[in-house]
């Protein structure tokens, strides 16, 4: 429920076209919510106002670019409204080229586009998107970087050698993520290489890129500041083991990296080029150079076999480990369940592989040894049945701290649902299973879907655990991340 405040600073924005004239007169405080109320509103022109007025060194947008306003998702209007505020960024930089030293309203110094909600992170698709995104923001900002480099280059060819010295402006501060994929290459390119000069500085956190080529990641990666990056997430770019061999050594001067994303990357160890032989002892030396690397997705690697190579380099544990579909051996998680990561690890995912008895034994090692740790675990289309489930219950069941379990596209019976449920109501923390559809249901005359999601939800209100959620759909049910930036 939005409070008292936060209503009337809607009300405010809504009755005004602008707040200029009586910004002055406003006391500090007021502003952030005044921003908060315009950003949910889609009021651009009032957004500009406050910013061309903003009282403080630090401007940080609120978690709401997923808005709703009757019903309807307002991504349009929120990308207008981001799109306004630095436009009036470049505007009062402008304004401080052309009048060194004037008496400006505006403090601000550092303005942080992070954990903006992203319209499009979802699917992570290279399609354009039209609203709210990292895609969109990030054009924006490349936009505006040469906006200002311009006018820098104009102002600034004005004063001659030996005229009087011409005082730069204090500039300010971008902090954002950026998503790049190869129509917006170029733009990002050029803001990158020619920014960065104090005016107008760009620092990312997260860096995306989606079907680029070796030569443009390898580009992007050496143009980007390398202060206060901590999450690179490299997918669809088709490297192969000859690319990532290139391109992670260059992760190595960003020191503040702690999450790395690489899947999709078409890695397939039984594929091996000639000149290739080395490629995999590279890659896990170049992840040994990252020292505060806690959290890698390889998902869609053909890694079987290979993961002692890749991540015994490591010196310090996991907290985040995703391997779907990477056609691992039982000679992989044995390994695995033998370094330090299996003590620290928060995230598991080893969707994807079909549990050969073998293969089964060495999961219950591993999990038996994350049990204490483990918050997050995805088993998709395992072949996983029903003597599986039985024989990990008692594993799950000191899984004292987890709250997410995917195990749709496994083939477990609408009764061992029901018994499962049961055994694992006393995990205080688990608040949401992703379950198959029950065998029943897959028969000629079986089950109704409906039928069976009503009657988990019924046993869970009886039994007063209405704070978890049981669900056969895998995606749209809420699942956040575990691990956080």
């Amino acid at each position: 429920m939005d409070s008292l405040q936060f209503l009337s600073a809607r009300r405010v924005v809504s009755h005004h076209k602008s707040l200029w004239n009586s910004l002055p007169s406003l006391p500090s405080h007021f502003f952030p919510i005044l921003f908060q109320a315009a950003f949910q509103d889609g009021r651009a022109l009032i957004l500009r106002d406050l910013v061309a007025s903003w009282p403080f060194p630090t401007l940080k947008f609120p978690k709401m670019g997923m808005a709703k306003k009757e019903g309807i998702f307002r991504d349009q209007e929120g990308k207008i409204c981001i799109q306004a505020v630095i436009l009036e960024v470049v505007e009062q930089i402008r304004k401080d080229l052309e009048e060194p030293g004037r008496n400006s309203r505006c403090q601000l110094h550092l303005l942080d586009l992070t954990d903006l909600q992203d319209s499009s992170s979802s699917s992570f698709s290279c399609q354009i998107p039209n609203g709210i995104s990292l895609w969109s923001s990030t054009v924006s900002i490349a936009k505006a970087s040469l906006e200002i480099s311009k006018h820098f280059q104009e102002f600034q060819s004005q004063f001659q050698p030996h005229s009087n010295p011409w005082e730069s402006p204090k500039g300010i501060q971008i902090l954002t993520d950026l998503s790049v994929n190869s129509t917006s290459y170029g733009i990002v390119r050029d803001a990158l290489r020619i920014g960065n000069s104090g005016i107008f500085r760009i620092q990312c956190r997260e860096f995306r890129a989606e079907e680029l080529s070796l030569l443009g990641i390898l580009t992007l990666l050496d143009f980007l500041d390398p202060s206060g990056l901590k999450r690179v997430d490299l997918r669809f770019n088709n490297l192969g083991i000859s690319g990532l061999a290139k391109v992670l050594p260059k992760l190595s001067r960003f020191s503040e990296l702690t999450s790395l994303r690489i899947p999709y990357s078409n890695v397939d160890v039984k594929k091996i080029k000639e000149g290739e032989e080395f490629g995999i002892r590279r890659i896990g030396k170049s992840l040994g150079m990252l020292r505060k690397l806690k959290e890698i997705n390889l998902g869609s690697s053909r890694l079987s076999g290979k993961l002692p190579e890749i991540l015994g380099y490591l010196q310090n544990p996991l907290e985040s480990l995703e391997l779907a579909f990477c056609s691992l051996l039982p000679s992989d998680l044995s390994f695995l369940s033998q370094t330090f990561h299996c003590h620290s690890l928060k995230k598991l995912d080893l969707s994807g592989h079909r549990f050969s008895q073998e293969f089964f034994q060495t999961f219950q090692q591993l999990l038996e040894k994350s049990s204490s740790s483990l918050i997050h675990l995805e088993l998709l289309e395992c072949h996983l049945d029903d003597s599986h489930l039985d024989s990990l219950l008692p594993l799950f069941q000191t899984c004292s701290r987890l709250r997410f379990l995917g195990l749709t596209g496994n083939f477990f019976s609408f009764g061992a649902l029901q018994n499962f449920l049961w055994k694992t109501l006393d995990l205080p923390e688990l608040s949401l299973v992703v379950y198959p559809e029950p065998l029943e249901c897959c028969e000629e005359i079986g089950m109704d879907r409906e039928v069976v999601s009503k009657e988990l939800s019924e046993r869970l209100q009886n039994l007063g655990r209405t704070n978890v959620v049981w669900t056969s759909r895998l995606y749209g049910n809420g699942v956040r991340e575990c691990f956080g930036l």
